[in-house]
C-alpha cells in the first residue's frame, strides 16, 4: 500500500467499491414489484394476491409491491400487458386456468401463451364445487341429479362466470361425464352468477368453494359434490364427484406466477423463493385456509410442464364442447 494513503482512506475506498458493486440490487429493491392481475378486484386471484402481499414485501427484503388489476377479454388484456413488460424482475403476473384456456376458445390472441412468458411457480389451487338451488332442484347427490336431468332433458340451466372460462369448461365436463343435457347461461362475473343461483333464475352451477361457503352453510344453496380429486379441508363433509360415480371428473382453479419471456434465471430464483417464503408464513397460511385454497408451490420447471399439459387438456375439452369466441 502506498504509505501516503491512510488505512482509513483505504477502508473508505473499499467500502465505496462494495457499495457501487451492490448498487444495482439495492436500486432494484427500492423500485416496486408490479404484479399484474388479469382479473377484477374481489375475484379469487385478486383476493389471494392481496392476502399474500404484506408477507411478500417482507420476503423481498422490504421491496414495495403494487397490485394492478387489468381485467378484460377473459384475462387477455392483463396477459398482453405482462407479455410486453421488460424482463427485469420488476413486473410479474398472477394468472389462473383461463390463461391456458384462452388459446383454445378465442380465435386470436395477441401473444404466445407459452412462449411469451416465464413460469415461476404454480402456487396452489382453489376447489370448485357443483351446487344447486334446493328450491328448484330436489337432488342431493350426483346420482339423484343425473337421474333428474335425464328425466327432464334440457329443462334445467347451469350458470358460468362467462363464455370460455374455466367455470364454463367445468360445467361442460360435467355434461360430458354425466351424459346429460343442460342449457348454459353465461354471466359476466362470479358475483352475478351466484346472485342468480340464489334467486333461482338458474338452477345449477360450478363455482369456487370460497365464493359459496356461506351460502352452503345457510342452506340457500346445496353442494352436490366437489370437483377436485380429493375432498377439501375447508369442507370435509362434501364428497367429490369422482367418489360419487364420475371417476374421471377432476378440475380445480389453480393460480400461478409468471414473468415476461426471457426473465433472467437469477430473477426467477429470487421471485420463486420470495413467493414460497411468503405463502409459507402463518399469516398467509391462515388466510388461504379460510379461503379454502390449498397451497403447494411448484418449481419453475414443473410450472412450465403443467402449463403445457393443462393447455392441451383444455384444448381437447373446448373442441369437444364446440366453444369458440371472437
Amino acid at each position: 500500500m502506498n504509505p501516503s494513503i491512510s488505512r482509513r482512506t483505504a477502508l473508505t475506498w473499499a467500502a465505496n467499491a462494495c457499495a457501487l458493486t451492490a448498487l444495482p440490487a439495492w436500486a432494484q429493491s427500492d423500485k416496486p414489484l408490479r404484479i399484474i392481475l388479469p382479473v377484477g378486484a374481489g375475484s379469487g386471484v385478486d383476493t389471494i394476491a392481496r392476502a399474500a402481499a404484506p408477507q411478500l414485501i417482507k420476503a423481498l427484503g422490504g421491496q414495495p409491491v403494487v397490485i394492478e388489476n387489468q381485467p378484460g377479454a377473459g384475462g387477455i388484456t392483463g396477459a398482453a400487458a405482462l407479455a410486453k413488460a421488460p424482463a427485469d424482475g420488476l413486473t410479474i403476473g398472477m394468472v389462473s386456468n383461463n390463461h391456458v384456456i384462452n388459446p383454445s376458445v378465442y380465435k386470436k390472441i395477441p401473444y404466445d401463451t407459452l412462449g411469451d412468458f416465464t413460469p415461476i411457480a404454480v402456487m396452489g389451487a382453489t376447489p370448485f364445487v357443483l351446487v344447486v338451488n334446493p328450491a328448484k332442484v330436489a337432488a342431493k347427490n350426483v346420482k339423484e341429479l343425473i337421474a333428474l336431468l335425464k328425466a327432464r332433458p334440457d329443462a334445467y340451466n347451469y350458470a358460468s362466470s362467462g363464455n370460455g372460462t374455466v367455470i364454463h369448461l367445468a360445467g361442460e365436463m360435467f355434461i360430458d361425464e354425466a351424459k346429460v343435457v343442460i342449457r348454459h347461461i353465461p354471466y359476466k362475473s362470479t358475483g352475478a352468477m351466484v346472485t342468480d343461483l340464489i334467486g333461482g333464475q338458474v338452477e345449477i352451477g360450478v363455482v369456487a368453494l370460497p365464493a359459496v361457503q356461506a351460502h352452503l352453510k345457510s342452506g340457500v344453496l346445496r353442494a352436490i359434490g366437489l370437483c377436485g380429486k380429493t375432498r377439501s379441508p375447508a369442507a370435509p363433509d362434501i364428497p367429490t364427484l369422482a367418489e360419487q360415480g364420475l371417476p374421471n371428473y377432476e378440475i380445480e382453479g389453480w393460480f400461478a406466477v409468471l414473468g415476461p419471456a426471457k426473465l433472467p434465471p437469477e430473477q426467477v430464483k429470487r421471485l420463486h423463493a420470495a413467493f414460497v417464503a411468503a405463502f409459507n408464513t402463518p399469516e398467509v397460511k391462515e388466510a388461504m385456509a379460510k379461503q379454502g385454497n390449498v397451497i403447494h408451490p411448484s418449481t419453475p420447471e414443473a410450472a412450465a410442464q403443467s402449463m403445457r399439459s393443462e393447455m392441451a387438456r383444455y384444448a381437447a375439452l373446448a373442441k369437444k364442447a364446440g366453444i369458440t369466441l371472437d
